[in-house]
């Protein structure tokens, strides 16, 4: 297993890992294979989408805002309770196939950590097999 250390900079923004995640892939000797991707926080996720235009996050964290508030009636104290929900929508993992020891991803595709709750330091680890 590997650990790509992030800290992030913002309470909500989204972190294009791509170039991490394949220089994790390159340093072991696997060429085909699957890489999975956890996220082990309950304010954070993991998502795969377009890396092309940015625009294209600016819009994916305006919606979530907008379908999940910051400050709502919510229950939980910790004042993060958008980014609990937020991170459950976004989900914590993903899989990905590796090929010729790199990711294989469409065209415009880069995959992305969600920080719904920063900043913070952060992990997200790498299983590949």
């Amino acid at each position: 297993m590997e650990n790509i250390s992030i800290q992030t900079s913002s309470r909500i923004e989204m972190i294009d890992i791509t170039r991490l995640v394949n220089q994790a892939i390159g340093k072991t000797a696997i060429q085909e294979g699957i890489c999975t991707l956890y996220c082990p926080h309950t304010t954070a996720g993991l998502t795969i989408n377009e890396n092309a235009d940015p625009d294209v996050v600016h819009d994916i964290l305006m919606k979530l805002n907008s379908l999940v508030p910051t400050h709502e009636s919510y229950q939980h104290l910790e004042g993060n309770a958008d980014a609990h929900i937020k991170s459950t929508l976004v989900g914590q993992s993903v899989q990905v196939i590796i090929s010729r020891n790199r990711l294989q991803l469409g065209t415009w595709q880069g995959i992305y950590f969600c920080e719904f709750d920063g900043p913070r330091q952060r992990n997200i680890w790498i299983q590949i097999t």
